[in-house]
């Protein structure tokens, strides 16, 4: 349930030592809120004690003196009045579940994950509310490349959340010079944008190792644009949200970027490397890489028409060729420029 007006916010707590969680705890610090962050790494949470770096993922990046890590996470969350929840989206349930019983009602919750959990097909938001119905639960999700915002370069992102005093709240406590943040109250809509577009980022890099021309490029930015409306629509969410940060913003720069783990992924497999051959170089899962599996079997259930989705399944799993699945968009069905403007019986 929702909870009354939110106090402004002094303390916080980011639960994650990656990259974007360690610049949300630096932007919160910057701020003047008093930031506490938890990881698992007792070296990493020491050197940003005394080195103020984090050296396995911003080390290039001076951090504010006055951000504090532990590996401690009842230390983490206790006094927080605001909770980032910044691990891979398969551990969020269990860490959460680790400090459930010590929340108060007044405490947010704030999920930065950008993933489903794929027994149920829930976004973090909806495992949030689950574990934590007393609370308030907000999501972050944009165009935000952690390196670029901890070089301080212009960035924007937006907040959503049903709760508009902790919208706003939120809003207060990570805008700065560089880093604007918008609001929203589409909490699926915001989250399944920042979930869908790992998918396409991976085909996005497919296109650019095999050297495919602007145009083909642009084509699919703008198909799997309208892909991941369908599926938004499907699943109940405003599909005008994806026009925003965490749609076509998200989409973008995440398909247009090296940057981005699933667009390396992608030109990895694209460059002729397996998926684990690509995966062992990144040295991690990218999202994407599960995303895909579970929307491809929710369209399948639900006969959302997705073919970038399956022809993207294709080439991970089984070995397709990246060059088909770009000349397959030629084949398909007719369909209309801009998702939902013309009626079916039209086109």
């Amino acid at each position: 349930m929702l909870q009354g007006k939110i106090v402004a916010i002094q303390r916080a707590a980011v639960i994650g030592g990656g990259s974007f969680g360690t610049v949300i705890a630096n932007i919160l610090a910057d701020n003047g809120v008093k930031v506490l962050q938890w990881m698992r790494n007792e070296a990493v949470a020491e050197s940003i004690n005394t080195q103020h770096v984090n050296p396995d993922y911003l080390p290039d990046t001076t951090l504010n003196s006055a951000l504090r890590a532990t590996t401690d996470l009842t230390e983490a969350v206790q006094d927080a009045e605001v909770i980032f929840v910044s691990v891979p989206s398969r551990f969020v349930r269990q860490v959460v579940s680790s400090f459930v019983h010590q929340l108060t009602p007044e405490q947010a919750l704030v999920s930065t994950t950008k993933g489903i959990e794929p027994d149920r097909f829930l976004l973090m938001s909806q495992v949030l509310e689950e574990l934590c119905p007393d609370n308030p639960v907000a999501v972050i999700s944009g165009p935000n490349l952690a390196k670029e915002i901890a070089r301080r370069e212009l960035a924007a992102t937006v907040i959503a959340s049903k709760n508009s005093d902790l919208r706003r709240n939120l809003q207060e406590s990570l805008s700065c010079s560089y880093f604007r943040v918008y609001a929203a109250d589409d909490l699926y809509g915001v989250e399944l944008g920042g979930a869908l577009k790992n998918i396409y980022a991976i085909v996005s890099g497919f296109i650019a190792a095999l050297g495919m021309g602007e145009n083909t490029k642009s084509m699919i930015i703008t198909r799997s644009l309208a892909e991941m409306s369908r599926f938004a629509q499907a699943m109940g969410a405003n599909p005008l949200t994806f026009l925003g940060l965490a749609g076509v913003g998200d989409l973008v720069v995440t398909c247009m970027s090296p940057l981005s783990r699933n667009y390396r992924v992608g030109y990895a497999i694209g460059s002729g490397q397996s998926l684990e051959e690509s995966v062992d170089e990144l040295g991690e899962v990218a999202e994407g890489v599960n995303t895909l599996r579970y929307v491809r079997e929710k369209a399948i259930e639900l006969d959302i028409y997705m073919p970038l989705v399956m022809g993207a399944y294709e080439i991970l799993f089984n070995h397709a060729d990246p060059k088909d699945v770009a000349k397959g968009l030629m084949t398909g069905a007719f369909a209309s420029d801009v998702e939902f403007a013309l009626p079916s019986h039209q086109i």
